[in-house]
């Protein structure tokens, strides 16, 4: 047997965490001195602690912990629970660096404030185009609400297309506009445009003319959507300051889109006329 001492050093745990697994029922000791009150274990309950360990630092409660291992749960059915949990906290740790890159988006605009913009607008027509076009609705305009939408629109948008032999003719478009009593809600458009050829009434996907925009201020983003609101807010202060006020909703032409967010590149092209 061991002592108290050698089982923590085995085990790579404290000797206080031990004596607290003791005190709540979660891993007696083997043996109890009834004099000195020493604790001692036997080397198969490493098997116990090592259950214990990793269900804790996967995040289980302790009532979890004592549930799971009070049915001897068999060690198949344990990995297939670590390894459910292993991806849900991958998941957890995806979504908080993707947070964490929205708020430094955000500081970084803020630093910006006041500062020169490095975005040049331009006021421009756009001209009509046709184009194959999805549609989605999204919670909100917030970025992590966008995101899971937009992105399975333009591949299912895609996979249509392929199906049915038709070929982009260039960078494909986004729209938005609020959902009429949708307490917020988007509704998403997503679009790339496609020959003359392609006529409307197709069963597969929507084909439509979008009409020219006659005065559209626009920016080119360069980076990955997440890192947008400085340039948004840059061609709002734009509008402003040279006399327009808004006429529309805006278009995203996305002009580059490799594989690395890092090196897109999005047009934004937003309706205006004089005030």
């Amino acid at each position: 047997m061991l002592n108290i001492g050698d089982f923590a050093s085995h085990g790579r745990v404290s000797v206080r965490m031990l004596r607290h697994y003791d005190a709540i029922g979660l891993l007696r000791p083997a043996r109890v001195d009834p004099v000195t009150g020493y604790r001692s274990y036997e080397a198969s309950q490493l098997a116990r602690l090592n259950r214990l360990i990793a269900l804790k630092e996967l995040g289980f409660t302790l009532q979890q912990v004592r549930a799971v291992l009070d049915e001897q749960v068999d060690p198949v059915e344990l990995r297939g629970m670590l390894r459910l949990r292993r991806a849900q906290l991958a998941e957890a740790i995806a979504a908080d660096g993707q947070r964490l890159a929205r708020v430094e988006a955000r500081l970084r605009t803020i630093e910006s404030e006041g500062t020169m913009s490095t975005h040049d607008v331009v006021v421009k027509r756009v001209p009509p185009v046709r184009v194959a076009e999805l549609t989605g609705v999204a919670a909100g305009y917030e970025p992590e609400q966008i995101g899971p939408v937009i992105g399975p629109l333009f591949a299912e948008l895609c996979r249509r297309l392929a199906a049915a032999g038709i070929t982009g003719t260039g960078p494909s478009v986004a729209r938005y506009e609020d959902v009429p009593d949708g307490d917020g809600a988007v509704l998403i458009r997503v679009a790339v445009p496609v020959g003359p050829s392609v006529e409307p009434g197709r069963s597969d996907v929507a084909v439509l003319d979008l009409p020219p925009i006659e005065e559209a201020a626009t920016l080119v983003h360069r980076g990955p959507m997440d890192d947008a609101v400085g340039a948004f807010q840059e061609l709002a202060r734009f509008i402003e300051a040279n006399g327009y006020r808004s006429a529309g909703y805006a278009r995203e032409l996305y002009l580059e889109c490799p594989d690395d967010p890092a090196q897109w590149v999005t047009e934004f092209q937003e309706p205006v006329v004089r005030r």
